[in-house]
This record gives C-alpha cells, structure tokens and sequence, in this order.
C-alpha cells in the first residue's frame, strides 16, 4: 500500500486513477521493500525524497514527454527528472551534449541543469528506471520500475489530447509501441551521450517537437528557461 502522504500527491496532480492499481499491487511492495534495503545497504541516487520528481506535474499538463534510461549514477547529480542534475552540479557529457544542440537548434538554453523550467512548462522528463546504485549504471534496470514507468506513458499517452514523446536511442526507442502515434507526434534520434552524439547533433528535436505543438494549437515550450 502507498502511505497517504504519497496517494494525496498523487491524487493532487491526476495520476492516482492510472496509477493505482500499480500501487497497490505486490509488485510495488517488493520494489518498495527492495529500495528499501538497497538505500539502507548502498549509496543509491536520487535522494529518497527526489525519486518520484517526475509525478509531482500535472498530468493534465503534460505536453512534451522525455525518456530516458536511468539517473545520473555520481555523488549530487540526479534530481529526479532524466537528463537533469542538481543545481550547481558540473554538467554530465549527455547533457552538455543535449545543451550544445539546444543551443544550435534555438540559439539558447537554460542558465542551470535542473530542467525544473521545463518541468514547470509541461516537459516530463521521465527515466526508465527512477533510481540507480552509486556509480554503477544500470544497476537497477531490472528491479521492477520498468512496469510502472511504462504505465506512465501508457497514461499519457491515452490521456493527453496531444502530445510530442522524445525518444533519444535505442533504448528510448522501444517505448514506442506504448504510444498512439496516430494521435501524438514523435521526435527520435541517436541519444545525445559521448558514443553516439554524432546521430544526435543537427537533429533539431527542439524546434521540432515546437513545431508539432504549435500544429497541434498548444503552446510551445521555451527551452531556455
């Protein structure tokens, strides 16, 4: 079961009706018991606190959806939201990677890592796995988050009127049948890390996925705040 703190957060930003049977399920309560030992054990990221940053927007906000794999894995950095770091934190090269295209593309970008103003501008930035061992990447791909993040997008996928999902890489890219591409736009390319980040620069995801939205009459974002 969810302790009430986590269910009113949940019911406040729309997500409990999709997401309940989730959590109420024996699957949650291993990962939880899991998570549990594993925090108590290791040095694990994000900060408990930050684990469901992700679900503390609106759903019925969301217009631009970010997957990505797992979070940031060295001391300080993962805040929650994929691709993003703490404020103050040097950038990891995916994201210097994502910031240097961005700039290319719209000729800004935000003044730190946080994302938290595309967060606050309807962009999910969501991982595949919400937490990560110290230093080992990865490391908690097949404890079970991958049932309940995929609900994520199933959710908002079906629920948003429109939608642009991003899918950067391989990884990103086999989520894609959890989309309904007849109804939402979809922007995919390489993923902006070090090995493959020659597939990713000039490939316009920003102005793109404004493109789309802007088709759609939504509001586009404004990657540099």
């Amino acid at each position: 079961m969810i302790n009430d703190r986590f269910k009113t957060s949940l019911i406040e930003y729309g997500w409990y009706p999709y997401l309940e049977s989730y959590f109420n399920s024996p699957n949650w309560d291993r990962l939880r018991t899991f998570l549990a030992d594993e925090y108590k054990k290791h040095t694990c990221f994000p900060k408990l606190i930050d684990i469901f940053q992700v679900l503390k927007q609106p759903l019925s906000e969301v217009k631009v959806v970010v997957v990505g794999q797992d979070p940031y894995h060295g001391p300080g950095q993962a805040n929650g939201l994929a691709f993003a770091v703490n404020k103050g934190q040097i950038y990891p090269p995916s994201l210097r990677n994502i910031f240097s295209e961005l700039k290319q593309d719209t000729g800004g970008q935000p003044d730190d890592g946080s994302l938290l103003g595309w967060q606050a501008q309807g962009v999910m930035l969501l991982n595949a796995s919400l937490t990560v061992r110290h230093g080992q990447p990865g490391s908690h791909s097949d404890i079970g988050w991958q049932e309940l993040t995929d609900l994520i997008i199933k959710t908002v996928s079906d629920q948003s009127p429109r939608c642009v999902f991003i899918l950067w890489g391989n990884h990103a890219r086999k989520k894609r049948h959890l989309i309904n591409y007849m109804k939402h736009g979809i922007v995919e390319s390489a993923h902006p890390s070090p090995l493959s980040c020659r597939g990713f620069y000039g490939t316009k995801p920003f102005s793109k996925t404004n493109e789309i939205l802007t088709r759609y009459g939504v509001k586009p974002i404004n990657w540099s705040k």
